[in-house]
């Protein structure tokens, strides 16, 4: 009987300790340090929840930036395992090799560029969860010609709103400098009062 109330004392109390305080403290230190993060990093767009922040979306048509090419078709479900199944080919992989052909072509060919072109590796391969919401500010600049909308936004209305959202290396040293191409398409529609309609231009190969 004495080891089984010490096992009912043992276990109420680690249920109060880790059931109970540890998130309840670890809530209000996530609220305090970082609200918008512990939030879900949530855009909200005329008052409604339009997507997560570091989750990129789909963007189709010639007037959006294009995203890097995802091997779970931007999906929010399994994706680590369905992007690691989809995406982890070798160097000498055929299946590899026709997806960086394919990818190439399509971004050359989508933004009307000479056939020589250098296409930045973020543009041909595939991001390692699928979801990463940046591209490389030479993959940006490359779109200005093909994403311009008319005279509402020129090329150097569309070329600031790309330095706007440039980030730097992480801390000043981790990673390289990139875009958030994510907020800058919601950036688009919002200086562009007259919304486009999206097309359906050169895709990416989704790598099988």
């Amino acid at each position: 009987m004495k080891l089984i109330l010490q096992s009912i004392r043992q276990t109420i109390l680690w249920t109060i300790i880790c059931g109970l305080a540890y998130p309840v403290v670890m809530t209000l230190v996530a609220q305090l340090a970082f609200p918008d993060k512990a939030n879900g990093s949530l855009v909200m767009r005329d008052g409604k929840n339009h997507r997560l922040r570091p989750s990129r979306a789909q963007f189709t048509g010639s007037n959006y930036f294009w995203p890097r090419p995802s091997a779970c078709t931007y999906g929010t479900g399994p994706t680590g395992l369905v992007a690691f199944r989809r995406s982890n080919l070798g160097p000498t992989s055929g299946a590899l090799q026709t997806n960086v052909i394919n990818n190439t072509a399509a971004f050359i060919s989508g933004n009307n560029l000479p056939t020589n072109t250098l296409v930045p590796a973020d543009m041909v391969f595939a991001s390692a969860s699928g979801l990463d919401p940046h591209i490389s500010p030479e993959a940006a600049r490359l779109q200005i010609a093909r994403v311009r909308r008319g005279p509402r936004l020129s090329p150097d209305k569309v070329t600031a709103l790309v330095d706007k959202f440039k980030e730097g290396s992480q801390w000043g040293f981790l990673g390289e400098p990139r875009v958030n191409v994510f907020l800058l398409n919601i950036a688009l529609d919002e200086m562009d009062p007259k919304k486009p309609t999206p097309q359906s231009p050169p895709r990416h190969r989704r790598p099988p």
